[in-house]
């Protein structure tokens, strides 16, 4: 009878044991579900949210970049616009320097070509005149000879006469010896010694005459002599009245000459002032023409270095904007890696609680299986080795793999009861532990331009065993 009773005590006992779990198992499934869906409303917003910050990065990366591009495009199109115009700056100052030069080089052409030809003019006309004083010398000359063959044409008259009158004397003389000779003959004959004298005084005259004679031919000599270059005077008198004439044509050529190239100097002289006048006005119309394209490039470059200059603006605003974004988007980062660590290390506490709870229970049954009012359980261990069966790493291994809806229940061990009457339920939490942000695994530049990566701090991983 009295173990009927006892056995009666322990049947309720037992009841009153079941109906208690039962409640607790209800209780922990709800809460856990309710914790679940906690975790994964916070878990939506915060993808949510790293997903919108993700895109935001994105955007502004890219349109940074298109600043970027945009920026050295205009900076490339402003250089070379700038090259451009101090190119024609240089060609332009070249071809002003050019054109100076060959001002510079006609005007000293020109000057060397006026030099020249008054050289070339004086020359001609010193030896003109040189030729002229020469020929005046020549005629000069001509004029002494003809002179002098005027004097000798005089002289030849008067020796011409004197040879006449002493022809005539020689034929009277000739007469004269005649009758001499004939008186003689006759005195000889019929003379006496006054006869002899007159004889020899008749010798005498012979002798005077024979004399006379001689001097008589060496004049007649003399005359033809002179008769002979008196013909040769005429015909060079003939020569230099040509000569004259000749050259006085030639003075007279020569004349008109100087005066034809002293009107072609001048007419060279006014066409030189003429084109270095005109040159010298081309010159200050490219020179005013390239101030004025040099004054109209300048404002251009103004205006292209006032745009750049507003462009640089922007890009500092831009990049100021970036930074600012980039600084928000990297607290917003902390505040989640913060929020996530927080998150491992609530994971990590209650699985060390449900380890706790799980080994309180298994000790608890097996008091109560000691006791003998119910049976032993199935052996479980909780150091997590590998080959261990039944452990406590199991359910949380299959909570990890455990997929479920708001609507469905969780398995819950029917041994997990808290100390405090609470039960706790775990989903996929544990996979949270491995998550990483999109963001955090691309290199954040800051404005630097250092590369920094983010550090992700992980809890301790305490895994408490025990044996039975």
């Amino acid at each position: 009878m009295p173990s009927k009773g006892k056995d009666k005590k322990k049947g309720k006992s037992r009841g009153k044991d079941t109906k208690k779990l039962i409640k607790t198992d209800e209780s922990v499934v709800d809460r856990a579900k309710a914790n679940a869906s906690l975790w994964e409303a916070r878990l939506e917003v915060t993808e949510l949210s790293r997903i919108e910050y993700r895109d935001t990065s994105r955007t502004l990366a890219k349109s940074n970049e298109d600043l970027k591009k945009k920026q050295c495009k205009m900076e490339k199109d402003i250089m070379s616009v700038l090259s451009y115009l101090k190119k024609q700056d240089q060609e332009k100052d070249n071809m002003i320097e050019k054109l100076k030069q060959q001002l510079n080089e006609t005007k000293e052409k020109a000057q060397e070509e006026k030099d020249k030809l008054e050289q070339k003019y004086t020359r001609q006309i010193n030896e003109l005149e040189g030729q002229f004083h020469q020929k005046a010398k020549e005629i000069g000359m001509i004029h002494t000879e003809l002179k002098a063959v005027r004097q000798f044409q005089r002289r030849k008259i008067q020796v011409e006469r004197e040879l006449d009158d002493h022809r005539l004397e020689q034929e009277a003389e000739k007469k004269i010896i005649m009758l001499a000779e004939r008186a003689h003959h006759e005195a000889v004959v019929q003379l006496n010694d006054a006869g002899r004298n007159v004889f020899k005084e008749n010798v005498y005259l012979q002798k005077a005459l024979a004399y006379h004679l001689k001097e008589a031919g060496a004049l007649q000599k003399n005359s033809q002599k002179l008769q002979e270059s008196h013909a040769l005077l005429l015909h060079q008198k003939e020569i230099n009245d040509l000569l004259i004439k000749e050259k006085i044509m030639q003075l007279v050529q020569q004349r008109s000459q100087i005066q034809t190239l002293q009107k072609k100097v001048v007419n060279l002289e006014t066409a030189l002032g003429y084109m270095t006048k005109e040159f010298e006005s081309e010159v200050l119309k490219l020179q005013q023409h390239a101030m004025i394209e040099n004054q109209a490039g300048q404002v251009e470059i103004d205006k292209l270095q006032h745009l750049l200059q507003m462009k640089d603006r922007e890009m500092n605003r831009v990049k100021k904007l970036a930074k600012n974004i980039l600084d928000e988007r990297t607290e917003v980062e902390r505040f989640f890696l913060d929020a996530l660590h927080q998150v491992k290390q609530q994971i990590l506490i209650s699985r060390k609680h449900y380890k706790q709870i799980a080994q309180a229970a298994f000790n608890l049954k097996m008091r109560a299986a000691c006791a003998g009012r119910t049976e032993y359980p199935k052996i479980r261990t909780f150091d997590g080795r590998e080959h261990s069966t039944n452990s406590v790493n199991q359910d949380l291994l299959e909570a990890e793999k455990w997929k479920y809806n708001q609507s469905s229940k969780p398995p819950v061990p029917d041994y997990v009861v808290s100390d405090s009457g609470e039960t706790k339920e775990f989903g996929d939490e544990s996979k949270l532990q491995d998550k990483i942000f999109i963001t955090q695994q691309i290199p954040i530049s800051d404005s630097s331009g250092k590369v920094v990566l983010p550090t992700i701090p992980k809890g301790p991983q305490e895994s408490d065993t025990g044996t039975f």
